[in-house]
């Protein structure tokens, strides 16, 4: 039987993936799968003052100044594991920042693949070399990152293919989900993740065995309960208790059963 080791949602925290990269040595996992929303949030700026002299405010952190490098390292590691990007600029490029968004765009994305390179490279230095790597990404995730992962020669990019865990069990990985009102990169409406799925579906050559790898849920089931929303996006509430309600894909709760076999259906 294979272990195998799943995570997803990550967000950036660089302190989640270093503990995922080691689970196949904790937890002897011969597969550790990452499988979507990946990337973080935001960009912290770190604006240099003076010589020897850093000031950022985010979070908690309001209005803190750093006076040695160890503080900005230290700084730095504490908006990474929290999902941020921290970057180091000077107060005239911050204000250049404000007045153009494209600029700001174009430095996200820069962050996040230079951090999902430096993540990557970890998982050569701190995972053993029998297990596999499986990483691909979700519906938060820009398009710009695919790249990134398909020319790491340790991992696997999942998305498209059948991945083989082991001799018996298939792997098919799918990133997008049905609407939802963030308008995500990766959504699209039930009748096309139909057809893309169906498409995934058969490339499988062991149905009995397949594992499903799918950032979206099925609707109508334990993993899609979601806080319900008003058309301002506030939570709706009913005599002061959060009304929930489902949010998951009915494509995939479909195509789930009539694809895979009674055995591992998950609901």
């Amino acid at each position: 039987m294979t272990r195998i080791f799943h995570a997803c949602d990550v967000h950036g925290s660089e302190l989640v993936w270093k503990k995922m990269i080691k689970m196949g040595t904790f937890h002897k996992a011969k597969a550790l799968l990452m499988c979507g929303d990946i990337t973080g949030k935001a960009t912290v700026p770190i604006v240099k003052q003076n010589q020897g002299e850093w000031f950022c405010s985010w979070g908690r952190h309001q209005g803190e100044t750093m006076r040695s490098e160890q503080e900005l390292e230290k700084m730095k590691t504490l908006i990474r594991d929290r999902g941020y990007y921290p970057f180091e600029t000077r107060r005239e490029e911050v204000e250049d920042l404000k007045a153009n968004p494209k600029k700001v765009h174009e430095l996200f994305v820069t962050l996040m693949k230079e951090t999902l390179r430096r993540w990557l490279d970890m998982v050569a230095e701190v995972t053993p070399k029998d297990v596999t790597v499986v990483v691909n990404p979700g519906n938060d995730d820009p398009l710009e990152i695919d790249d990134t992962i398909k020319q790491d020669d340790r991992v696997i990019y999942a998305l498209d293919k059948i991945v083989q865990l082991d001799s018996n069990h298939e792997l098919i990985s799918f990133a997008h989900v049905n609407p939802s009102p963030w308008n995500t990169p990766r959504e699209a409406p039930e009748e096309e993740l139909r057809k893309m799925l169906e498409k995934l579906f058969e490339k499988a050559t062991k149905p009995e065995t397949l594992v499903c790898n799918f950032h979206c849920p099925p609707y109508d089931t334990h993993l899609d309960i979601a806080q319900k929303l008003d058309k301002n996006l506030k939570p709706v509430t009913h005599f002061g208790s959060s009304v929930k309600i489902h949010v998951g894909s009915l494509a995939i709760r479909e195509l789930s059963l009539i694809h895979i076999s009674e055995p591992t259906r998950p609901y």
